[in-house]
């Protein structure tokens, strides 16, 4: 007869597996995903599908697990899961199939949705199940920690937590993408060598060893509680990929942006389901409240000016609390381990709910954000109900007076609720201007139902209410930028507004403006002739410098490509006779540029000018060699950049198609990441020369909206810039020794990012 396993080497063992499988689990989210943003034009969208993705096989491994746990033989379970591991390692190394290369014109999120489930489909669901089964097997091996094994899932989502941090940080600046493809795979076959002893040490249990089915009998959860936890569990998954969104579109479409909040996320899940919870739940509670009414006044805020990261920091903050709400009353109603495996199935339910509704539905459902909102409501009903602020002042006053409030609060309540939800919110839909439209009045109405949403915590439907007005009143009432139009696709979400005085009609991505148009001149009326571009683009622009030069070193008309439309500022510099043409991948965008009642560049200027709707290293790589004289790259969302633009094989495409003596411009301009060094880098590596103009050499208007702006050109030969070269605000820059390459298999965000912060 086999010896009993020594308890030390189960536990160790199976801390391990767990360990190991969340590492693979989460360490391949964003590698996958790195690899596939190429395929998208770099579209912060492309990891809120991914994570729908994720959460869904996530579900179904949770059910897998749950449906395998029955087996009455100990056998059955091993055997089934080691053949699934076998069959999922023979899939890899991880890569994107065959016949995936180019998206669809429309139905982008199911064709994303069925790329990964073709490409890591089998080895992603086999991982996902891993965290219940194994948790169930422990159970069963007479260890004495099996009767409460929930333990492993803080574990687990410790490995979690560290594969997200070391991706950025680590994986990513170091190893190329096929490297972390073949370490990865080595890692799985380390997996199921581990889940092969898991299942060894579970056979070896004595027979009488406590099992699930041998648990003194407890009742089954009910529908209701089922229910509950499904909703408590859907909420932070969908404010994870709402914020990740908002992350992702100011600063880059990367793994960095992506790990921060799914770190967090992740981090309550430790938090809440040690053995010790690290903080007390009631305390948590009590944060709560003034985490949602932190939102309100940061969506508020939203709408003026504030210091991005600050911003960003706040958010991710307030995301935590909430989330370590909403998970600690997981933690707390979480069954006797005979119903774990239920009770992960109701939660990867859920996250796969809350995944999709701000992932795949509220894109559909909503022309803007709205998802973000929706769920802050939401998560104030995810709290249990408490005493509160009203039961804590009641202690000092009297008997009969804490009754009279009470029985007052209870009475008055909804019909007062209902009349000033009634005077806030319907005269925004009847065109009627009232005073709460002036910002510091509107800044007074929303502080103060912010401040009646934390007095009323101790019921969450009060409290909601409060969330949901204040949110609507932001939403609804127009403030200094006038009501805006917001476009929503896949490729995110342009706002166009008017300033307050009317005179300038802007486009806006993210917190980045790109694109403006003058409708009344400083006399108040209409501009003649064409209009003139601003921003960026105006008269004196480095963009427009490059173009004269061209123009004359060139010394007749020229073909030039646009990487990039806007609001078409550009087509107004269009000369008789000179071919351009515009490679855009957001439609939206393009039908905003030619609706005359937006902007009227293209209208006015050229109105038949070729426009390319698709990924531009896609559309551009089908044009002719030697097509352009000028390519323009100036296709960056806000402030995050396609990241699949600015490598070497990027610039290759470019150089390919320049006619002999062409130039390629590049367009950097950003406040959060350093570029210049990048594309000097990719330009060498193609064996062109670079020069690099910073925004310092250009003088701001920002009243007439006219800004300086940091471009990179790059060139065969010193004479093709024609008169720009010898230029001192156009500097010939070498690349910086030892900086690594970007290439479509490696870059390095954190770099870019920290360069940033020494300057």
């Amino acid at each position: 007869m086999p010896a009993t396993p020594s308890p030390r080497l189960v536990l160790a063992t199976y801390t391990a597996a767990v360990f190991l499988s969340a590492l693979l689990l989460f360490g391949v989210q964003p590698m996958f995903t790195r690899m596939v943003l190429p395929q998208l034009g770099g579209s912060p969208s492309v990891w809120s599908v991914a994570m729908v993705f994720f959460q869904t096989m996530l579900l179904a491994g949770y059910a897998y697990a749950h449906w395998l746990a029955k087996a009455e033989r100990r056998l059955i379970p091993v055997a089934v899961h080691l053949v699934l591991l076998v069959a999922a390692g023979l899939t890899l190394p991880l890569a994107i199939a065959k016949g995936w290369g180019e998206p669809p014109a429309a139905g982008t999120e199911f064709w994303l949705l069925g790329l990964f489930t073709v490409s890591i489909g089998l080895p992603f669901f086999a991982l996902a199940a891993n965290g219940p089964l194994l948790q169930s097997w422990f159970m069963n091996t007479g260890h004495e920690d099996g009767k409460d094994p929930y333990f492993l899932y803080a574990a687990s989502n410790i490995g979690s937590f560290l594969a997200l941090l070391s991706y950025p940080i680590l994986l990513e600046p170091i190893f190329a993408v096929q490297t972390q493809s073949r370490l990865w795979s080595v890692g799985f076959a380390l997996l199921t060598a581990l889940i092969a002893a898991c299942g060894a040490l579970l056979l070896r249990a004595p027979a009488n060893a406590q099992t699930v089915h041998e648990v003194p009998a407890t009742p089954k959860p009910s529908w209701p509680t089922i229910s509950r936890w499904v909703f408590v569990a859907a909420v932070p998954s969908g404010l994870l990929v709402a914020v990740t969104a908002h992350i992702s579109t100011d600063i880059g479409a990367a793994p960095l942006m992506w790990v921060i909040p799914l770190s967090l996320y992740l981090l309550t899940w430790v938090f809440t389901f040690a053995r010790r919870a690290w903080l007390p739940q009631s305390l948590v509670l009590l944060l709560q409240p003034l985490a949602i009414a932190g939102v309100i006044v940061l969506l508020m805020i939203g709408t003026f000016s504030m210091p991005l990261f600050v911003n960003l920091v706040a958010h991710l903050l307030t995301f935590f609390v909430i989330t370590m709400a909403c998970h600690g009353e997981l933690a707390r109603s979480r069954p006797p381990a005979a119903h774990l495996t239920v009770f992960y199935v109701a939660l990867s339910f859920g996250g796969m709910l809350g995944g999709l509704f701000a992932g795949l539905v509220a894109p559909y459902a909503f022309n803007w954000i709205a998802e973000y909102p929706i769920l802050v409501v939401l998560a104030v009903l995810c709290r249990p109900a408490l005493p509160g602020v009203w039961a804590a002042a009641g202690r000092f006053l009297p008997d009969f007076a804490r009754r009279t409030l009470t029985r007052q609060i209870a009475r008055w309540f909804w019909p007062v609720a209902a009349i000033l939800a009634l005077v806030l919110i319907v005269p925004a839909f009847t065109g009627f201007t009232v005073a709460y439209a002036d910002t510091d009045k509107l800044w007074a109405v929303v502080i103060a139902l912010a401040v009646l949403s934390v007095l009323f915590l101790s019921d969450p439907a009060k409290s909601a209410l409060f969330v949901a007005v204040a949110l609507a009143v932001i939403r609804l009432y127009p403030t200094d930028e006038g009501r805006a139009q917001t476009l929503r696709s896949f490729f995110g979400v342009n706002v166009i507004y008017e300033t307050s005085n009317r005179q300038f009609r802007l486009i806006k991505h993210g917190s980045t403006l790109h694109g403006a148009e003058r409708l009344l001149t400083d006399d108040g009326k209409p501009p003649e002739g064409r209009p003139e571009p601003l921003t960026y683009y105006h008269a004196k622009s480095a963009m427009k410098q490059v173009i004269d030069a061209v123009r004359a070193r060139k010394g007749g008309p020229i073909r030039v490509g646009i990487v990039g439309l806007g609001a078409g500022s550009l087509v107004c510099w269009i000369e008789p006779d000179e071919s351009w043409r515009v490679f855009e991948i957001d439609p939206t965008v393009i039908l905003a540029s030619r609706d005359t009642k937006r902007f009227s560049f293209v209208s006015s200027c050229k109105p038949d000018i070729p426009i390319v709707l698709g990924d531009a290293r896609l559309t551009l790589a089908k044009e002719p060699d030697g097509a352009f004289d000028l390519i323009i790259i100036d296709a960056y969302s806000s402030d995050a950049i396609p990241i699949h633009l600015a490598t070497q094989e990027a610039m290759a495409i470019y150089k390919a198609k320049l006619a002999p003596q062409g130039v390629v411009t590049m367009h950097i301009s950003n406040r959060h990441l350093e570029l210049q060094s990048v594309v000097v880098r990719i330009a060498a590596a193609n064996g062109l020369k670079a020069w690099a103009y910073t925004n310092d050499n250009e003088e701001d208007d920002d009243d007439n909206y006219i800004f300086g702006s940091d471009v990179v050109i790059a060139a065969r030969d010193l004479t093709d810039v024609g008169a720009l070269n010898g230029v001192p605000t156009w500097t010939l820059t070498e690349p910086t020794p030892g900086q690594r390459t970007w290439t479509d298999d490696y870059s390095n965000i954190v770099g870019a990012l920290w360069r940033k912060v020494k300057r």
